[in-house]
């Protein structure tokens, strides 16, 4: 397994490493165009729900088909914390967490009675049935298919004890003064994977983490020996919950308004791709699927004909049109065939993810510099 990529020493400079290389993304994402802070806030967001996801799947190998409850209970909580008592996106991350937290629980009690397929077909049942509620029964919680966004006569309590009301327009989230709009929104959204990250590191590190890696390996053998693990697995549920409600809440600190279309099924789909794409069980894993899929994403959707022209335009007239009927499915709208393709790819090819990959080159590497042994020992013989 590639999960025990650290030691406990190492940890301290991975963090600082980490640290570091994510408050930093703008510079080093400058020359691919990945710098613009809408892209770098979804890095982050979805970062964070990924590997809160690992934490579950990779960890104790249950899959589940339902974690957009999650990250919709998240933003529907922080909605509601702005409308209710404060622009101030503390309380609402908060809140959120909670609340993500408490439906983990309660679908995570039920579902982990089975395992396998049947755990995963639970989930899902799960999701289907909050993303539908959101549209029908609990409409005026969620306000149905308009979605849920703020008003200029929400009450927001603590703002008005604190006179911190806007006279006009409708006022914006932020963190005791600093707005979430733009470059200030995407380093708050970094702190927040940083800590989220030291807390992941923390338990893959742990004697928790070993109990959920043994979960994985050979669940039978810890019953026989007499390991309940149960209260575990559902510990991982709520925990990996718990990191999907942070990212709901912080899609709602950069953008004020929270829709059912997030509890749907493709956006639990997603992080699953960003997962086993990455590498399930690793370390890094998730967040390298997090950046391909997303920064495919931002490219591929954004090119249409046109685009596709200019760029063959250096071929003649036949070829270029030629090259364009070909590509014109993988991109703009059809950008998905690109990343059903690459998905493929990895999983036939690589069934460990990018980090299987990087780890057979590393390996390549190691063997290559190493002295050849069949060679000296004939040398030695030869002038024996």
């Amino acid at each position: 397994m590639m999960m025990n990529i650290f030691s406990k020493k190492s940890a301290p400079r991975l963090m600082l490493f980490f640290a570091i290389g994510v408050l930093t993304m703008p510079i080093w994402l400058d020359p691919v165009g990945a710098n613009y802070p809408d892209l770098l806030q979804k890095f982050a967001i979805f970062g964070i729900f990924a590997i809160g996801y690992n934490i579950l799947f990779g960890l104790t190998g249950y899959l589940s088909f339902g974690h957009a409850v999650f990250l919709g209970v998240g933003s529907y909580s922080a909605v509601w914390s702005f409308k209710l008592l404060t622009m101030n996106v503390i309380p609402a991350i908060i809140f959120s967490i909670i609340m993500a937290g408490l439906i983990a629980a309660a679908i995570g009690y039920v579902s982990l009675r089975r395992s396998g397929i049947y755990f995963s077909i639970l989930t899902l049942a799960f999701a289907q049935m909050f993303y539908n509620l959101a549209y029908s029964v609990l409409t005026p919680i969620t306000n149905g298919e308009t979605g849920l966004q703020l008003t200029m006569h929400d009450p927001r309590i603590i703002d008005n004890a604190l006179s911190r009301t806007v006279e006009t327009g409708l006022p914006s989230t932020d963190f005791f003064g600093i707005s979430m709009n733009g470059y200030s929104g995407f380093y708050f959204c970094a702190v927040m994977l940083i800590i989220a990250f030291y807390i992941y590191l923390k338990i893959f590190s742990s004697p928790f983490g070993m109990k959920l890696k043994g979960i994985k390996s050979n669940q039978k053998r810890m019953k026989y020996i007499g390991s309940d693990t149960r209260p575990y697995l559902i510990a991982a549920f709520v925990i990996s919950g718990m990191f999907a409600g942070l990212a709901g809440s912080l899609m709602a600190v950069t953008d004020p308004l929270a829709g059912a279309e997030r509890m749907q099924w493709t956006a639990s789909g997603e992080v699953i791709l960003m997962t086993i794409l990455g590498g399930v069980g690793t370390l890094f894993g998730p967040l390298l699927g997090v950046g391909i899929i997303k920064y495919l994403e931002n490219i591929f959707s954004a090119v249409n004909d046109s685009v596709l022209h200019s760029f063959y335009s250096f071929l003649p007239q036949w070829g270029e049109n030629l090259l364009v009927t070909i590509t014109a499915p993988f991109v703009g709208e059809g950008w998905h065939l690109t990343l059903g393709l690459l998905f493929m790819l990895t999983v036939i090819f690589l069934p460990g993810g990018v980090m299987e990959g990087f780890q057979k080159i590393k390996l390549y590497f190691q063997n290559r510099n190493k002295p050849d042994k069949s060679n000296n020992s004939s040398e030695e013989s030869s002038n024996v």
